[in-house]
Parts: C-alpha cells; sequence; structure tokens
C-alpha cells in the first residue's frame, strides 16, 4: 500500500519529527509511506470569516495539487466519522483488498479545510471532539496507522 500524508505548514518541533521518524521506520515492512507538506498561508489571529476562507481555499489549492485522480483520500476533520483502532483498521484492509493501493490523508492547516478539499475526500474521519495542533495530528495519525497494521496482521502491539 502507498499511503501519503500531505499536511500543511512545516513541522519544526524536534520531538514531533523524532516520533514521526520512529513511525515511519516502523510502518516500512508494512507500507510505503511519505509525508508531504504545503507552505501555511500567513493568518493573522484577527480574521474575518471571509479572510478565514481566502485562507482555507490558497491552502487548500495547495492540498489539491498533491492528490491524482486515482487516490482514495481520507480528510482529517472535527465532524468527520470517529472510529475505533479495530474499525480503522478494517478500514485500512477494506481499501487495500479492495484496489485502492494508493491513500492519501489529508491534515488542514489552523483554520482546518477548505470546501473543494473536503468534496475531493472520500472519506473523513476524526479523531476526537478536541482540537489538536495539525503538526501533533501527523504523529497521531501515523501511531494510528501502525496500530492498524499491527491489528490486521493479529500481531502484539501494547494497548
Amino acid at each position: 500500500m502507498d499511503i501519503k500524508i500531505i499536511s500543511v505548514g512545516k513541522l519544526k518541533e524536534k520531538y514531533l519529527k523524532q516520533g514521526i521518524d520512529e513511525y515511519l521506520k516502523r510502518l516500512s515492512p508494512y507500507a510505503k509511506v511519505k509525508i508531504e507538506e504545503v507552505p501555511d498561508e500567513h493568518a493573522p489571529e484577527s480574521l474575518s470569516e471571509a479572510e478565514k476562507e481566502e485562507v482555507k481555499n490558497k491552502e487548500g489549492v495547495k492540498l489539491l495539487t498533491k492528490l491524482s485522480t486515482d487516490t482514495y483520500v481520507i480528510t482529517l476533520e472535527i465532524d468527520g466519522k470517529q472510529l475505533t483502532s479495530e474499525a480503522f483498521a478494517k478500514k485500512l484492509d477494506e481499501l487495500a483488498t479492495y484496489g485502492r493501493s494508493k491513500v492519501a490523508f489529508v491534515i488542514g492547516g489552523s483554520l482546518g479545510l477548505s470546501d473543494e478539499v473536503k468534496e475531493r475526500s472520500d472519506f473523513s474521519i476524526s479523531f476526537s471532539k478536541m482540537t489538536y495542533p495539525h503538526q501533533l495530528m501527523r504523529l497521531i495519525l501515523l501511531e494510528q496507522v501502525y496500530r492498524g497494521f499491527k491489528i490486521n496482521r493479529n500481531e502484539p502491539y501494547h494497548k
């Protein structure tokens, strides 16, 4: 399976980079995983709703250029479907079983995803009703993808 994680913004925190590198290494026997970053737009604290939409739209255009037409797109959205780790593992297994070997997870910027990106999505997931920094979501997502492969292969992994 080819998995791409497309995210807005550059990862700066060393501890997150180390965690991400660890999970990329752990995932290497199971899938080819690549992380692609698109630059975030400057977004000061005091933006009007129209300005927020403009920022999301500009970031959305950049995200969409990273998606090929044969890619199954899963967006991370606060209003997405919440899954257990087992259900997430089943989703990954179903994608592989039914020939959807190219999967992209899309993580928006601090303001979220544009409507165009949401429309391109084949499935949207939410890891919680809480808000997490989008850089941290990369690490959480990779851990759950790894956990999913371990579950699907009935391999031990700490709970």
